[in-house]
């Protein structure tokens, strides 16, 4: 006779399943903004730090009160030590002049490092370098700099390969109305009759195919569980269905490859949970561990 009695080890495989549902969302996460700043850190805002450590290096060339001022040059006797030190000849104004600009790198870099903050100000500079040029953009003045240097960047004959298709997933993935990127959700049979697909209405269909096949739309139908990938098909409007669903759970239906469904779109009598309920498992454990009764036999006789 069967036993629907689990295991002593369901227990811990149970909660250490649970235990990850809850945490790996979390740790995921974290994992990957620490990436990503470790990213624009490395290469944006020290690049941008780099050059201003230059910036005030090559300052006191042009204003030699500057270093004095900020302190950040040697003075005539630790520039002398550092001649002695190095047997430099002190009349040597193309040594001295390296010697000293070395020094004050070091004195920069060593201040820089004590102020572990200044780390930040590349990233500042950064976010005022793409705010001002947006609102240079905005401009007239600047819409036409903008559009001179996409000619010259088109002209190039390496760059011209790369820079149309950069540009169009940048705006495609960057709205300035912060506007939805799809029209709608839209289901549809694809890739034949009977079997239907979620797909996003991005809008009217090519030129000609209009000419051949009236009122079509172009469909994007993203792939599981990567939805940047896909296809693109082009239908009739007619053949399409609205989904009242939103942008984003038609993702995450797509990525979850159709578990997770969205609350008002799940049926009562389904026999896949859209998600994992684990408040009666507690109660089905206890269930479960009590011994069974046995039924009681029939007489045979």
């Amino acid at each position: 006779m069967s036993s629907n009695k689990k295991t002593p080890s369901a227990k811990p495989k149970r909660a250490f399943l649970r235990g990850l549902a809850v945490l790996l969302p979390s740790v995921l996460t974290l994992w990957l903004m620490v990436k990503a700043y470790q990213f624009i850190d490395s290469a944006i805002a020290q690049p941008i730090n780099g050059g201003i450590k230059m910036l005030v290096v090559q300052t006191p060339n042009y204003f030699p009160g500057a270093a004095d001022y900020f302190a950040i040059g040697p003075n005539e006797k630790e520039l002398h030590e550092a001649a002695l030190q190095q047997e430099l000849s002190i009349t040597d104004k193309k040594e001295m002049r390296s010697l000293t600009i070395e020094l004050r790198t070091q004195s920069v870099n060593k201040w820089w490092d004590a102020h572990r903050w200044m780390n930040l100000l590349g990233l500042l500079v950064a976010a005022v370098i793409v705010y001002i040029s947006g609102r240079l953009v905005g401009g007239w003045l600047g819409r036409a700099a903008y559009k001179r240097i996409e000619k010259i960047m088109v002209a190039v004959p390496v760059i011209r390969k790369v820079y149309p298709y950069i540009k169009q997933l940048v705006d495609f993935l960057i709205n300035e109305n912060d506007a939805p990127k799809f029209s709608s959700v839209v289901a549809v049979q694809y890739p034949r009759k009977g079997i239907w697909s979620v797909g996003f209405l991005t809008g009217p269909t090519l030129q000609t195919l209009e000419k051949q096949t009236p009122d079509s739309v172009t469909i994007f139908i993203p792939s599981s569980p990567t939805p940047f990938t896909g296809y693109t098909i082009t239908v009739p409007k007619k053949d399409t269905l609205d989904l009242p669903i939103t942008v984003e759970e038609a993702i995450r239906f797509s990525v979850s490859g159709g578990v997770l469904v969205p609350d008002h779109q799940l049926l009562s009598d389904t026999g896949v949970p859209a998600r994992i309920d684990t408040s009666n498992e507690d109660s089905n454990e206890e269930n479960h561990d009590e011994p069974m009764e046995r039924e009681p036999e029939q007489d045979q006789t």
